[in-house]
């Protein structure tokens, strides 16, 4: 269920709904330095806030989330965003953070690798039910040949030297210290001394990875998944980035979905002219084959009936949506003779009974030659 107590991320941020990717960045990067936990010692407040604002950046920093976001707000996302800890924060905002603080970004030299995007496509009838999906992604993963290590004797890396294995390295300036990542280690606290060939000493090489996906039901085109931890590996045992899979749901020849409802789906339906007028029952399609629709004697053309449940489920929320079919008169190009002399009954008797729709266009005709004939008058 969405959190009713999250606060818009535009307000957390406070920029206004159509910022641009820089005023985000700057924005972000204000409130970061502001309430950094490094700045804000066993200040619980400061550090929810650091939380708060981070989650706020990596949506609105991201088109995909956002577009979702600004369209579902926090519901679409339910489940995709949020940090777990702090540490989390550092990791996914690793390159971001270099530049506000030097590599290290105030938490060691625990390297993250890179967050990876992918694409999948689903079948508009497979959103009814979760869906299962294996998505072969092109990365790099652990060298073979040193084991991950980095080292050509695949031995562990050893402390640097230059830094003492802190990653990072502390000059002082008159009253202030600076700290700014170790350039022998580049920030990671530790160096390979024999790299390995087949890796270059980064103990990843390129291959594949096969990741299973679980969709859940009711999800609509745009929205983007995130599996934690399915990035890129980060070098010599390091935390892997993030995954994130952005869902795009194929159209369906008969059914559309409701740009107000995503579990709202619309169908329009042809109904013969005596069934309209008389009334019965006419067969449609349903998400689960077909099913029986009753139609009212008069019903004109362009009514929409409602089917209570015949939507999509409603994702991440339970329940299910509604379908909306809209009738139309299925009108014959070339009658045969049975139905022309059927219609030429017809016509006999209805030059006396005229219905809603065709009184109502008289009568607007009438007004009209009136006020033609008013102006001709007055010429």
């Amino acid at each position: 269920m969405p959190d009713v107590g999250k606060r818009d991320y535009y307000e957390v941020l406070q920029v206004p709904r159509g910022a641009g990717e820089s005023e985000i960045k700057t924005a972000y990067r204000r409130l970061a330095l502001k309430y950094h936990p490094d700045k804000n010692p066993g200040d619980a407040s400061a550090e929810e806030r650091f939380k708060e604002a981070s989650e706020a950046y990596d949506v609105l920093s991201d088109p995909q989330k956002r577009e979702v976001y600004d369209r579902h707000g926090h519901a679409g996302l339910d489940g995709q965003v949020g940090f777990t800890d702090v540490s989390d924060i550092f990791g996914a905002f690793s390159d971001l953070f270099g530049a506000f603080f030097g590599r290290s970004g105030g938490q060691g030299g625990m390297r993250r690798g890179a967050s990876l995007r992918a694409e999948i496509s689903v079948p508009f009838e497979d959103v009814t039910e979760e869906i299962h999906k294996t998505l072969s992604l092109r990365r790099r993963v652990s060298c073979d040949t040193c084991t991950g290590t980095g080292s050509k004797d695949k031995k562990p890396p050893v402390a640097c030297g230059a830094c003492g294995g802190h990653g990072y390295i502390v000059s002082s300036e008159g009253f202030f210290s600076m700290r700014r990542a170790c350039p022998r280690c580049d920030g990671e606290g530790a160096v390979v001394e024999d790299p390995c060939r087949a890796c270059r000493g980064e103990g990843l090489v390129m291959g594949r990875r096969e990741i299973e996906l679980t969709i859940p039901p009711g999800v609509f085109d745009g929205i983007t998944m995130r599996v934690p931890g399915e990035g890129e590996p980060a070098p010599r045992g390091g935390v892997p980035g993030d995954l994130s899979v952005r869902v795009h749901v194929k159209d369906h020849d008969l059914f559309l979905r409701s740009p107000d409802d995503p579990a709202d789906i619309f169908l329009r339906a042809p109904v013969p002219i005596s069934t309209a007028v008389l009334g019965g029952e006419i067969e449609i399609p349903s998400l689960e084959g077909k099913m029986t629709l009753d139609i009212d004697a008069g019903t004109q053309p362009g009514d929409t009936l409602r089917v209570r449940g015949g939507g999509l489920p409603r994702f991440q929320r339970g329940g299910r949506g509604h379908l909306y079919v809209q009738v139309l008169y299925d009108v014959p190009k070339r009658p045969g003779k049975k139905l022309r002399k059927a219609l030429d009954g017809l016509k006999e008797a209805e030059s006396g009974e005229t219905g809603p729709a065709r009184r109502k266009f008289m009568d607007q005709l009438k007004d009209h030659l009136r006020a033609q004939e008013k102006r001709r008058k007055k010429k």
